[in-house]
């Protein structure tokens, strides 16, 4: 009896609660614990200096320079970190840990440079979501994960406004797939300030009867404050705040921080956790913490070395960010009665009817495709090859034969049955129709540096019956690496319930003496 009692004694006590949650309600951020209203007092974190593999950098994967920077963070005042590239093969648990002992949450981006939504050629794509529910899978247990960012100014002008479609396809997808496997986590959309699109972006995201494919909150990237004299008024940011006063969900400065003039004085920050700004904003990210070529660094590094040099902006922001005491309210005494943008209309500066988002991908719908085909490419396309140029080929062919199965027009909401299929699916379907226009003729089972191969019988006859196939939210990523979600007392994973081995050891004593 006692030794149960004593079992179930420590592993009640041993359990040590990490960072509180961070929910939302109405347009703010909240403490889910003690109701305060949080305020993010970001820093955009991306060390590149020294990376071993700049073409898939991750800094969350550097114990070391997590170890360095965590408690600097936390001397300058900041409480959430902006990481915009990880990879999620890797191992997170010692710089999330090390984050979280310090108090420090963090933003993550999904996107990667290698997965991501090509704003001049967009689609959203099996492979592509597979990749966004691998990141999340491989955070999403960690304590101090405050939320996903889908994209970052991926439509930047008015000829890349049709990504837009494909990026609010996403968030609906990811936001979904966090809904399926009960993960509770915000996702948003980090924006750029073009002139011709800002407006329709805002709205955009933020609009339409489905919920589940608005954004929980918007990011603006925004470097209109460059001068140490300039206010509100001359940055314009008087503007900004009273165009965005109704906005309906959380709204944060993503980036902020011009460099035109040197030594920054931030004074944009000192605006940002005014009265002046938090009514309307909750907060934002200084670009950026480290030194890089683009030189907006606040500290010098090198990728995994602990030696660090404070350059002169870091007292600067420091002074800013530990001086800001912005006055929130309580989540029980809050309200918020705001409700969702009008969707912008299509004409010369937006090509995107909101009408209709584009469909959720489906593997199983991709491979009854492919199932249905006589001719398909022969192995796999060459990674060495520009995906453009596979494109290209692809857009060739269907200047010849219709290819609207595989293709869109987002200004008329229409979206082909397989348009949401790999670039090798769309390619082999655009074979397939090639080959079959020319009367199966074997040389015509292939284009240009693409080669094909053709099968005698196909195992599905009608390709209609494949829309009926079920989409990829309910698949799992398959990603190994993700923290797991039962806490051990060995503490090989951290998460927002951690047994530490140490606590676990202590607390043992304790209740052997107790008890005994």
């Amino acid at each position: 009896m006692k030794s149960l009692f004593l079992c179930n004694l420590l592993l009640s006590l041993s359990a040590v609660q990490g960072l509180n949650k961070i929910v939302i309600k109405g347009k703010k951020f909240f403490d889910s614990t003690t109701g305060n209203e949080f305020y993010i007092k970001g820093v955009a974190y991306q060390p590149e200096t020294g990376e071993p593999d700049p073409l898939n950098r991750d800094p969350l994967a550097d114990p070391v320079g997590c170890a360095r920077d965590a408690p600097l963070l936390k001397e300058l005042g900041a409480n959430v970190i902006r990481v915009y590239q990880t990879l999620w093969s890797n191992n997170h648990d010692e710089c999330m840990k090390t984050f979280s002992k310090n108090g420090i949450y963090v933003m993550l981006d999904v996107a990667t440079p290698a997965i991501s939504i090509n704003r001049q050629t967009p689609y959203w794509t099996t492979d592509l979501f597979d990749g966004f529910r691998k990141k999340i899978d491989a955070f999403a247990g960690y304590d101090n994960v405050l939320g996903f960012i889908i994209g970052n100014e991926v439509a930047n002008d008015k000829e890349t406004t049709p990504s837009a479609a494909f990026v609010k396809a996403a968030t609906r997808d990811v936001k979904a797939y966090l809904s399926f496997n009960k993960m509770d986590y915000p996702v948003g959309y980090a924006s750029n300030d073009d002139q011709d699109i800002r407006d329709q972006l805002k709205t955009y995201f933020n609009c339409g009867d489905d919920d589940s494919a608005r954004v929980d909150f918007y990011g603006l990237n925004l470097y209109s404050w460059c001068k140490s004299t300039d206010t509100l008024q001359t940055s314009g940011y008087d503007k900004v705040v009273a165009e965005y006063q109704s906005y309906s969900v959380p709204l944060l400065l993503t980036e902020y921080g011009c460099n035109t003039y040197k030594p920054r004085a931030f004074g944009e920050a000192k605006a940002l956790y005014s009265s002046s700004m938090t009514d309307v904003f909750s907060g934002g990210f200084m670009y950026m913490y480290t030194q890089e070529e683009n030189d907006y660094g606040i500290v010098q590094v090198s990728y995994g070395q602990s030696k660090v040099t404070k350059l002169e902006e870091f007292d600067n922001l420091k002074s800013v960010l530990t001086g800001a005491s912005p006055q929130g309210v309580k989540m029980s005494s809050y309200s918020f009665s705001g409700s969702p943008e009008k969707c912008p209309s299509v004409g010369s500066t937006w090509k995107v009817d909101s009408a209709k988002v584009p469909p959720t991908p489906s593997t199983e719908c991709c491979n009854c495709m492919l199932d249905s085909l006589y001719c398909k490419v022969d192995g796999n396309l060459d990674n060495g090859v520009d995906p453009q140029k596979y494109q290209s080929i692809i857009s060739t062919i269907c200047a010849k034969i219709d290819c609207s199965p595989i293709e869109y027009d987002t200004s008329k909401s229409s979206y082909g049955q397989f348009q949401f299929c790999t670039l090798q699916d769309r390619m082999s379907w655009a074979l397939n129709q090639y080959y079959l226009a020319n009367k199966k003729s074997s040389s015509s089972c292939g284009y240009d540096i693409v080669k094909g191969v053709v099968s005698a019988s196909v195992s599905v006859s009608d390709d209609s019956v494949c829309a009926a196939k079920k989409n990829d939210v309910g698949t799992a990523s398959n990603n190994s690496n993700a923290p797991q979600q039962s806490p051990s007392c060995s503490e090989t994973r951290f998460s927002s319930l951690t047994f530490n081995t140490n606590v676990c050891f202590a607390v043992f004593l304790s209740v052997l003496l107790f008890v005994f």
